[in-house]
């Protein structure tokens, strides 16, 4: 039987006992999933959509297609996808951990990832026992590595630190993976939380001033989770590849992996609405901005985060020992150890917590900061 890690997050199970001691209560800044309420337009058309008898199809719907080709244009300067290019999925973790397996990957093959990444895409490289190699820079891979390179995965905006790859550095890579014939498969799910310097628009892989308008072996994925409250629904989905996107639609098939109808229609309304999206992200802000300085004073420096739901803190000690010093103040975070041993000096804090709760967090921050 395949032995998979075990899943990290359970190692915070003492620090949430020590935080839950906290007379006001504890404070879970720790996982990035969305407290707010689903917008109700939303709503609205996956209850419109319930009514939905029959199989809905792989590729998606014509409308949720075109409505993904019509954001892309809109959002992210991408006006080189057709209907064909683009696929909803069942979440964008579904396609980090399986796209290895649906590109044919296995043991020999080369899986390059960030430096300080999501775990997900380790397991992706292990269920086909490819072999994952952590790097920002491809060309600090040795003669064997770049010889059985097959995929580069990038995250920009990246979890969990928040840093974000510009045009140059994005078309760099791209030349790179193309010289050794890799595919890049870029995580955006941030892309609309854009802050400071990339306030209006976060660069995706698929822009023409990365790539020249050649798509051939990029993928991007996306999920509307975060800009839409939709974590619930599972609504995401892959754009670009045109070489590799029937096979992968194909291969999704066979698999079972499909979208529900409703969901599917939801994904329209959201993507047609632009007002919610900001909406959201201005509470986002003000959360943001009200722990920034809390947490400063608290001790601990913040680094990159300029886009995204988290702030990648540090206080050059043990994540483990930060998480601590946090418990005591009813306060969980995410210990940067979980993204790499780049990170072990790091924690996440998320905006993902109630006003309420991150007005708490801010009081019990500020207060030990001061004494």
């Amino acid at each position: 039987m395949l032995q998979l890690p075990d899943y990290p997050w359970n190692q915070l199970a003492p620090y949430r006992e020590v935080a839950a001691k906290h007379p006001g209560g504890s404070v879970d800044l720790s996982i990035g999933t969305p407290v707010d309420p689903t917008p109700e337009l939303i709503q609205e058309a996956l209850r419109e959509a319930s009514n939905a008898p029959g199989y809905p199809t792989t590729h998606g719907t014509t409308e949720v297609r075109q409505a993904i080709v019509d954001w892309y244009a809109r959002r992210r300067n991408v006006t080189s996808l057709s209907t064909d290019d683009v696929m909803p999925t069942v979440g964008s973790k579904e396609m980090v951990a399986w796209l290895p397996l649906l590109l044919g990957l296995g043991p020999g093959d080369v899986v390059v990832r960030p430096r300080i990444a999501y775990p997900t895409y380790d397991i992706g490289a292990q269920l086909v026992g490819a072999t994952s190699v952590a790097t920002d820079d491809l060309s600090s891979l040795d003669e064997q590595q770049r010889a059985n390179l097959k995929l580069v995965w990038v995250n920009s905006p990246g979890n969990p630190t928040g840093k974000v790859r510009d045009i140059q550095e994005l078309r760099e890579l791209v030349c790179q993976a193309r010289e050794l014939g890799a595919v890049v498969a870029s995580d955006e799910c941030y892309a609309e939380l854009g802050w400071d310097e990339y306030e209006d628009q976060v660069p995706s892989i698929l822009d023409p001033r990365v790539c020249d308008g050649n798509i051939d072996d990029l993928l991007a994925l996306y999920s509307l989770s975060k800009q839409s409250n939709l974590a619930g629904y599972r609504a995401a989905f892959v754009a670009g590849a045109p070489n590799l996107m029937p096979a992968l639609i194909n291969n999704r098939k066979h698999a079972g992996m499909i979208v529900p109808a409703p969901v599917q229609h939801a994904m329209v309304i959201a993507l047609n609405d632009e007002a919610h999206v900001r909406e959201q992200k201005d509470i986002y802000r003000a959360r943001r901005d009200a722990l920034r300085p809390a947490l400063e004073g608290f001790g601990l420096r913040i680094e990159d985060s300029v886009a995204g739901l988290y702030l990648w803190c540090t206080e050059r000690r043990s994540s483990w020992d930060t998480l601590q010093r946090l418990a005591e103040l009813g306060i969980i975070a995410g210990p940067g150890a979980f993204y790499g041993s780049e990170g072990e000096s790091h924690v996440r804090i998320a905006l993902t917590a109630s006003d309420e709760r991150v007005a708490q967090a801010v009081e019990r921050l500020t207060s030990a900061g001061q004494g």
